[in-house]
Formats: structure tokens, sequence, C-alpha cells
């Protein structure tokens, strides 16, 4: 009988790994795109929409779910999965990453972090033991440390020390006590300095956690030093336990980090494409205020199945974004979506029959040439 935490890896094709991952809320197969829903839902588009089209995990986050409505709230209504009515897995980030994105309005020290509220401006104090305890109450499934994440163009001693902090933290993340079945994953920091990347790997992998993450990549640095680390960092990580990309939501990026071994990758990306008037498709990014879709028939994406590309033209969702409808944002949002599970599908699929590479190869060259 499996358990949370189980990891069964059931094929690999060179780097790249199919497997399922076991939670308390159900299995996961990967690779994995999870959808953001930081406040507690993924923007304008409902948890059945997101069955609909074949979501298995979300992500909330904590700093933002600790402000509002806060986890008391949410633990007194039945927990983060009765309260969004999401009976699958949710995944909830520590609050590391506005370490880096709130930067300006932040203070650190060795026992945590200080930060000016987003919502009101008052002081608000997160240590390790109070991100895990947020994230208990909240009752997630996959519950991240609490880490330093340094700017990409740090000092080296800045990212040393970042390093070694986000160990210190991450074991005192690991000395609390999780809700029922919660699983718990370390993250691996170091910049894009490989030397600082495999000594916090190596010092993550003593404390032991149920998986682990790659952090601090994508926020900034030059494109293909992130797929240069993130090779490098899936390599030093157990072959037996789920890797996480933490923010990478791009077709072409999430094809890579697939290939360098990577299981699960979570962003914002969809989303807020869907709010802007862009759709991912097989051949690029359209940007469906271009007149050129003003009379066009045509599906967003002839080769996508999702409920958005079997009821409605580009014309039509070019009408909606130009009348800057709420309906328009919504039906990109849902196709980015479910554009992006697909390809996590079709890798997956690729990957059990043993040929990614050629998978790999022509995706890429569909998006980047736009070639049938």
């Amino acid at each position: 009988m499996s358990s949370p935490g189980d990891f069964t890896l059931e094929a690999t094709d060179g780097k790249a790994r199919a497997a399922t991952l076991v939670t308390a809320h159900g299995a996961i197969q990967t690779p994995v795109f999870m959808p953001v829903g930081t406040l507690g839902t993924v923007k304008g588009v409902d948890p059945d929409e997101l069955k609909a089209i074949g979501t298995q995990i979300l992500l909330g986050n904590t700093y933002h779910l600790h402000l509002k409505p806060g986890e008391d709230l949410v633990a007194e209504l039945g927990g983060l999965h009765r309260f969004m009515a999401w009976d699958g897995p949710i995944l909830t980030d520590s609050g590391g990453f506005q370490i880096f994105s709130l930067a300006d309005t932040r203070t650190i020290d060795d026992d945590g972090v200080s930060f000016r509220s987003v919502y009101d401006g008052d002081l608000v104090r997160l240590r390790p033991e109070d991100a895990m305890a947020i994230q208990a109450a909240l009752g997630s499934d996959i519950a991240m440390c609490l880490d330093e994440v340094p700017k990409p163009d740090a000092p080296l001693a800045e990212l040393a020390a970042a390093v070694e902090r986000t160990t210190r933290w991450a074991a005192r993340c690991k000395a609390t006590t999780p809700a029922p079945g919660q699983l718990r994953f370390g993250i691996v920091q170091g910049g894009v300095e490989p030397a600082l990347r495999e000594r916090s790997a190596s010092d993550l992998l003593e404390i032991g956690f149920d998986g682990y993450a790659i952090g601090g990549l994508a926020v900034g640095e030059e494109r293909e030093a992130t797929f240069r680390i993130t090779d490098s960092t899936a390599a030093l990580l157990p072959v037996d336990q789920p890797r996480y990309f933490m923010g990478i939501g791009d077709p072409e990026g999430i094809l890579r980090v697939i290939a360098a071994g990577v299981d699960m990758f979570d962003c914002v990306l969809p989303t807020r494409l869907g709010r802007t008037g862009a759709a991912m498709t097989s051949n690029g990014r359209l940007n469906m205020r271009n007149a050129a879709f003003a009379r066009d028939p045509e599906p967003l994406d002839p080769r996508c199945g999702c409920p958005t590309c079997q009821r409605f033209s580009r014309a039509y969702i070019r009408h909606l974004v130009m009348q800057k409808e709420l309906l328009g944002m919504r039906l990109l949002s849902v196709h980015n979506m479910a554009f992006l599970l697909a390809l996590c599908t079709a890798a997956r699929e690729a990957i059990i029959e043993q040929r990614f590479d050629d998978f790999l190869a022509t995706s890429l060259e569909r998006l980047t040439t736009g070639a049938d």
C-alpha cells in the first residue's frame, strides 16, 4: 500500500524522467506543471475547470495566505483544500521568493526575515519555524522550507552567506512538526556558482527531506546559465526522490528542465499571459491584439484539445481581448494552462516510449520557428 512520499521512477530517457509521487491527496504523475494559486485561487479559473484540463496539483503561497485571510481562519474552515474547494494535492511555497521580490521592504537576519506587508504596510516577521507552522495549519501536501533567495548578480560572499543561512534554516524547518501526511522539500541555492550549488545540495541531503527544489534561478540571470546550472544541480540530487524547479512556465523552459531531469515546476506565466491577451501555442506565442486575427476562424492552436480551442475562434477571442471582457482573460488562461499540462503529458509519453530526444527537438523547433 502506498503512502505519502512514495516516489516510483517508471522510466528514464537520457536524463529525462517519468515518475509517480504519492501525496496525502492523491498521486502525481510527472513531469508535472503546477498552476499557481497564490491566494488560494488560480486567477479567474474554477477548480472544476482546472480538473477538466488535467491539473494534478496546485501551488499556494505561505506569505500571502498568512496575511490574507490568515492560516487560522483557513484551518478553522477545514484547511486549504476545503477552503478553496480543491481536493487534489497542494504545494505551498514558504515565502522565500518574497525575500527576493520584496527586497526593498525586508530585513534579513539569522533568525528570520522582517517584511512590510504588501497589503497594509504592517511589519511582518517570518522565521523558519513560522513558515512551517503556517503551512502545517494550511494543511498542504508539500511544504517548502524557508530559504534565502539572493539577487543573481550578488557578490560571491553574499551568495555563500545565503547558502549557509538556507542550510541553517532548513535544519530548523526539519525540526518542526508537519501536518499529517505533509511532505517537506529542501531548496538548493547558490546562484550560478556550481561549487555553491554542490555545497548547498550536500548540506540539504545530510539533513534529509522528502524532495528537493532548485531555487534561485530564472530570477534575472542569463537564460543559458539557468539551464546549465539546472542540469548540474539536478545531477546532485537523489535519483529516487522528486526534483522541483521553482518558477519556470514557458514551453521551452519547461522542456529544457525536463531534459535535465526535473520532475515538477510552477509559474504564474500562463495566467498572467492570459490576462494580458497572449496565447501559448505549439508554434510560439500569439498576441491576440494583432489585427491579423480579427477574422481568423481557427482555434488558438489546432493541435490543442482544450475547451477554449474546441469552442472558440481566434477572431472571437481577439474581440473579447480588445473589449477587455473578462471572458477573454479566462479563456486564454484556461488554454495556456491546458497547453502546458498537455506538453507535460506528451513529454511523459515520449520518455516512457524512449523517444524524448526526437520529441524535444521537434517541439523546440516548432516553438522557435513556427514550423509545422
